[in-house]
């Protein structure tokens, strides 16, 4: 049995002929469904059962959230849409009851030479020995149970602040390595950073999610319980929707992943 929860609420197998079934577990619930990130790795887990080349490393994850998925099994049918020397592009569709719920692509590849160079650097944030636990009431939002979070960069939600930036460290709460799922998963883990503007709640469901990974994962600078770095921002809000652009460092100061979504802004009431 896979070692810990992430794992096996994550956790997919093969029935043949491309096709995966899991099941999405009510512990990763935020609102009117499960969490996106936590979604999207288990999305991960099959398109990567999919191309079945440990050579091969996701590189370009984008999933589409077409409606939220209930509790209990659901099935990812996957396509290897092309496979060349370098990489692989498959595609997945994950329903439930016959129901579509989401669609993805994504692109794998082996480690390829060329230039290098990073004009990014690890953003100014509260130290983690000083940074404060994030502290909710138990069980009002089930997916912040599954993460240990300390607040670092930005201002408080509902706060009023003049910029939608948000962040902090944050990691599972049972030590697992921090791999190309468990990075999906952080991309949309923290509080919107839309809520540090806004005075009131909002509703932001997602419409899709892309991460890019950066790197080698898991990264060998990280040990299995280290806290990652994230943040969040969002620029524009207009026509109902809003980009959020993220962040994943490890605390060496290695980007791990880029990640960008679009959500639809919503009224809570």
């Amino acid at each position: 049995m896979p070692a810990t929860r992430f794992d096996r609420d994550t956790d997919v197998r093969s029935r043949g002929d491309g096709v995966f079934e899991g099941r999405i577990d009510r512990g990763w619930w935020i609102e009117r469904g499960p969490n996106g990130g936590y979604v999207a790795a288990l999305v991960l887990q099959a398109l990567a059962g999919a191309v079945d080349d440990p050579d091969r490393s996701p590189r370009s994850l984008t999933v589409h959230y077409l409606a939220p998925p209930r509790e209990g099994p659901v099935r990812v049918e996957t396509a290897i849409e092309r496979q060349g020397r370098s990489l692989t592009f498959v595609s997945g569709r994950l329903s439930q009851d016959d129901r579509l719920l989401a669609t993805a692509v994504a692109a794998f590849a082996i480690p390829m030479p060329g230039p290098t160079f990073s004009d990014i650097a690890m953003p100014d944030a509260v130290p983690l020995d000083r940074a404060e636990p994030l502290r909710l009431p138990a069980g009002t939002v089930p997916m912040r149970d599954r993460y240990e979070s300390r607040w670092a960069v930005g201002h408080p939600p509902f706060s009023g602040a003049p910029q939608a930036v948000a962040g902090g460290w944050i990691r599972l709460v049972e030590p697992r390595p921090v791999d190309a799922p468990v990075v999906t998963a952080l991309t949309d883990a923290w509080m919107p950073p839309v809520f540090s503007r806004f005075s009131e709640p909002m509703a932001v469901p997602t419409v899709d999610l892309t991460v890019h990974f950066r790197t080698a994962l898991p990264h060998p600078g990280m040990a299995d319980d280290d806290f990652c770095l994230t943040v969040f921002r969002s620029q524009v809000a207009a026509g109902g929707f809003i980009e959020e652009d993220g962040e994943v460092w490890s605390p060496d100061g290695v980007l791990l992943a880029h990640s960008r979504q679009l959500a639809v802004l919503l009224p809570v009431g």
